[in-house]
């Protein structure tokens, strides 16, 4: 890799072939939120770079897979720290080990489990649309 630098949503890399490739920083939290002095503060190592002051590692591989952009169930967990990933999971009647590698892209869900995940979330999201705390 030749060199990196970054937009709002991507960490770019060009190759020693010229070819520009790019990862969502979704996948990257500590870099997405670093400052560009942080982001620029990288070590260049044999199989990639490190942040030593986020300790953040990605590979010079990883800037070929597939998953460049999450999907939109791991987008969603990516953006939603405030939700328990392992309660939704229990709550959707699956694994929370399961749930996590269809976040971190492990394993890819079946349309009937992903259909149990996108339920429970939106029965969540209709229980917190009901909440009110008004004193009577």
């Amino acid at each position: 890799m030749k060199k990196i630098w970054f937009d709002k949503e991507y960490i770019y890399a060009e190759t020693d072939e010229g070819e520009v490739k790019r990862q969502s920083l979704l996948w990257y939290p500590a870099l997405k939120d670093a400052t560009d002095e942080e982001r620029n503060a990288y070590r260049k190592g044999f199989g990639g770079y490190h942040w030593r002051n986020l300790d953040v590692d990605i590979s010079f591989d990883s800037f070929s897979y597939d998953d460049a952009d999450p999907t939109p169930l791991q987008r969603f967990f990516l953006t939603h720290k405030e939700l328990n990933v392992d309660e939704v999971a229990r709550m959707s009647d699956i694994s929370p080990a399961m749930l996590n590698q269809f976040i971190n892209g492990f394993m890819k869900p079946s349309k009937e489990c992903e259909t149990k995940i996108v339920s429970q979330i939106h029965s969540l999201g209709k229980e917190y649309a009901n909440v009110n705390f008004s004193m009577q």
